[in-house]
């Protein structure tokens, strides 16, 4: 008898339905634990198949190939590097002992991260293999899974969606935003670009201080009250955030492109007197100056929206 067997023995099949989980870094985990503590049994893949070990004790169950683990569930959730990674699992080594012919029938939750674009090509892909396919963008880190916390965006077929509804609850709140694969990693790339661009500011905020002796401990708590608030300053006196974008209105009551564009090259010169990296206050003060260049220095700062949709 080899290992995976005992596996199976050592875990009687609990009352929920099977799930396949491949690709257990730290969100693979989380989901696994996840979904094992909920009454599901769970069979893993991994490359490196010590990664599994914690949730194989845990009571998943390890499969010997990718091939092994598709056919032990209809529902396969793949959370991995990029969707590179889901081809050569399935399709591209010899590891994976002709997984790919094992499709037929299934559902495909890809939960990686890579390209709009990638993604529908994913979803062609699947379905020429005769597999459902949904693409989704967990929305919180690895320790936040399965808490109420969570909640992971998700598009494709939205009766798949619905058929699945129940396990993929349990990871976090579905928001489903529609029939287009591309559209759930659209939104995680759009969140992600929030977000990096934060992290991005308030470590040369950070960096800007720290050359005035602040240090980062004394720095952070201030610079993170202001990222806090721009939510709540941005919804200030709006019933609906982004309407007014929605309708190319952009009124300059509150803030103009004027005002905001003089504070990007107080930046910008702040931050070149003392020696700082210039590329995110550069490429923010380039916004501000040309919607000047194009006559909106009295509008909105939102008007800077026109610049990105459409560069020079």
């Amino acid at each position: 008898m080899n290992e995976h067997q005992n596996e199976h023995q050592n875990h009687p099949t609990r009352q929920g339905s099977a799930v396949t989980v491949i690709g257990l870094g730290p969100m693979g985990r989380a989901m696994t634990r996840t979904l094992l503590t909920a009454g599901h049994p769970v069979t893993v893949w991994n490359r490196t198949a010590g990664r599994a070990d914690d949730v194989v004790a845990a009571g998943a169950v390890r499969a010997a190939t990718p091939r092994e683990a598709v056919e032990a569930s209809d529902l396969v959730i793949l959370s991995l590097t990029d969707y590179r990674a889901m081809y050569d699992i399935l399709d591209g080594t010899p590891d994976a002992d002709g997984a790919i012919a094992s499709l037929a029938g299934r559902t495909l939750v890809n939960l990686s991260s890579d390209t709009p674009d990638r993604t529908r090509e994913a979803a062609t892909w699947a379905a020429g293999h005769g597999a459902a396919f949904l693409s989704g963008g967990v929305m919180v880190p690895a320790p936040m899974v399965g808490t109420e916390a969570a909640h992971v965006y998700y598009s494709g077929p939205g009766e798949v969606v619905e058929n699945h509804r129940g396990v993929l609850a349990l990871l976090g709140t579905p928001r489903y935003l529609g029939g287009d694969p591309g559209l759930a990693q659209m939104m995680y790339q759009a969140q992600l670009t929030v977000f990096l661009t934060t992290l991005s500011g308030l470590m040369h905020a950070t960096a800007m201080l720290g050359t005035a002796g602040m240090k980062a401990r004394e720095a952070l708590p201030e610079l993170l009250a202001s990222a806090d608030a721009i939510g709540g300053i941005l919804r200030a006196g709006e019933e609906n955030p982004g309407a007014a974008l929605d309708a190319g209105e952009h009124p300059g009551d509150l803030s103009t492109v004027t005002m905001m564009g003089a504070t990007a090259d107080h930046i910008v010169e702040t931050s070149a007197s003392l020696g700082l990296d210039l590329s995110l206050a550069v490429a923010v003060q380039a916004h501000y100056r040309r919607a000047i260049e194009d006559g909106h220095g009295g509008d909105n700062w939102t008007r800077i929206i026109d610049s990105i949709r459409e560069p020079r």
